[in-house]
């Protein structure tokens, strides 16, 4: 389990989207009294820059220059908590802070992602209606897309593809209609119908077994609210049935963190706009908090 103390990011990027909200993901769960449930230090909230209304005319991707430009200012910040020999907990923001996360990783070494997540994320851009880089985050952080978002500082792959697991997606019927490319076969999948077939802590041991392996370093932890049922987290900007329990993720993050080799977790997506009474924001803080506070004692 992590013995290090907690450092809170907050990275509050929409760069990966079309849309606005997300952005308020760092003041709900802080407000909820995220850090001091989990005695996490306030390292630092990076400023982001504006965005763009229409696409890259080179990469058809939403802000792909920013992102590329914004990336490793996100990475600075995470290598300074993690030099201060903290474990980084970055709140997001949308699921494109992934590059930036993962380039302070590969900036040290080789590490694995844990991405769990409702969407396998994997579009290519001309298969994106919107062009938003958070349907295509794990494609460009295993390597998949234009040079300038796979290959940050000359150090693509961010993750090897062999070094990542998608756990959880559900998004089938969406990659089908919008042609997505397909996942490749050296990325381990666990979609949720796969988790459904041997349940949450089989599935989770079947994912952390494989991001444990001697050859690397440590994995970090992509959690997107959306890997959660959409009767108990209707506050996302791209809503599908079904999905993990409160208890389902707060297993797999108990999996994850009693490894001993998570080096990290950030949080994405969640919108507190979409969030009136403020419940899955109430909910999702508690299984963070448990899950956290849990691995640190």
């Amino acid at each position: 389990m992590p013995t290090l103390p907690y450092a809170i990011l907050e990275a509050p990027s929409t760069l990966g989207l079309a849309t606005h909200g997300v952005e308020r993901l760092p003041d709900q769960l802080l407000h909820l009294g995220l850090a001091e449930r989990i005695h996490a230090r306030h390292a630092e909230r990076l400023a982001v820059p504006p965005k763009e209304p229409t696409p890259d005319p080179e990469t058809g991707i939403l802000n792909a220059r920013a992102i590329a430009a914004w990336s490793p200012k996100l990475a600075d910040a995470v290598e300074a908590v993690l030099t201060a020999g903290e474990f980084p907990v970055v709140l997001g923001g949308d699921c494109t802070i992934v590059l930036g996360s993962m380039l302070a990783f590969r900036r040290r070494g080789r590490y694995g992602l844990l991405f769990i997540d409702g969407n396998a994320d994997f579009f290519q851009p001309e298969a994106e209606p919107n062009g938003e880089g958070a349907s295509m985050d794990l494609a460009l952080v295993t390597g998949y897309g234009p040079s300038h978002l796979t290959d940050i500082e000359g150090r693509g792959p961010l993750v090897r593809p062999e070094d990542a697991v998608a756990f959880a997606y559900r998004d089938h019927k969406d990659q089908e209609e919008y042609g997505s490319q397909a996942l490749p076969n050296e990325l381990k999948a666990i979609d949720l119908p796969a988790v459904r077939a041997v349940g949450i802590e089989a599935a989770a041991r079947e994912a952390v077994d494989h991001l444990t392996r001697e050859e690397l370093d440590g994995f970090f932890i992509h959690l997107d609210a959306d890997c959660l049922d959409d009767a108990i987290m209707p506050a996302v900007d791209f809503r599908m049935p079904g999905g993990l329990s409160w208890d389902e993720l707060g297993t797999a993050l108990r999996v994850a963190l009693a490894s001993g080799k998570a080096v990290g977790i950030e949080i994405t997506i969640y919108n507190p706009r979409l969030d009136e009474s403020g419940s899955a924001g109430r909910d999702l803080a508690d299984v963070l908090a448990t899950a956290l506070g849990t691995a640190a004692s």
